[in-house]
């Protein structure tokens, strides 16, 4: 389903910190050649080897970023979430994806065809000194959770996404978070490419600990502090 509202669609693009330092003049040409879509859970936005159509922020909902191999293995690269954008390497050079990516729940995106882009971007060098200065910021973050990945622990990488997950999924009170959604420990194992046996022992040893629960198969974190202690020891 595709509606076109202006006004939302320069909310969205103010919103996304690709766009941070942006002036509204630049946003306002870019909103042009937006649409907005809409999309059931489940549905798949594009496949790796798909070829780049453009740059989408999500508006509501959540897309699972994703990659996998010969034997089907899999491995969550990224959750998306309202804000973020999905696409913007692609966008720039043009080359073909390289990964999958899934709405998890239904979602809806604004998109912003590379051809808009593009004509926005060729036209003002100063936007396009502005969007280098927050992809190198995106690289500088990929590469600090590349290293926690190749050299942290799983229980130490365990912990530290839910400790992440939890401000953005869970209903925080007292420095107790209840996820108001559920992580399967299969989804959890995809983020962390690790099995989902030994995801599941983990998560045992921090029920054991004290330091999360269950309730109705949805994560309690205990305290947040006390979680945080395992990751920034």
């Amino acid at each position: 389903m595709k509606s076109d509202n202006p006004d939302r669609f320069l909310m969205a693009l103010r919103g996304c910190y690709l766009f941070s330092g942006v002036n509204d003049g630049i946003l306002q040409e870019l909103a042009r050649g937006c649409r907005l879509d809409s999309y059931p859970a489940g549905h798949a936005l594009f496949d790796a080897g798909d070829e780049a159509d453009g740059l989408r922020i999500i508006v509501a909902g959540l897309i699972r970023v994703w990659i996998n191999d010969e034997d089907g293995k899999e491995l969550t690269i990224t959750l998306v979430e309202a804000g973020d954008p999905l696409g913007e390497i692609a966008l720039l050079d043009g080359r073909p994806r390289s990964a999958n990516a899934t709405t998890l729940e239904e979602s809806t995106c604004l998109f912003l065809p590379s051809v808009s882009f593009e004509e926005v971007l060729n036209a003002n060098p100063q936007f396009a000194r502005q969007i280098i200065i927050s992809l190198c910021e995106i690289l500088r973050r990929n590469t600090h959770d590349l290293s926690g990945f190749a050299f942290d622990t799983l229980q130490v990488r365990l912990a530290r996404k839910i400790h992440e997950l939890a401000f953005i999924h869970a209903l925080i009170a007292g420095g107790t978070a209840k996820f108001d959604r559920l992580f399967s420990q299969t989804e959890l194992a995809n983020m962390l490419g690790a099995t989902r046996e030994a995801v599941n022992k983990r998560l045992a040893e921090m029920v054991k600990a004290r330091l999360i629960s269950f309730e109705n198969g949805r994560i309690v974190v205990i305290q947040l502090d006390e979680l945080a202690k395992v990751f920034e020891a």
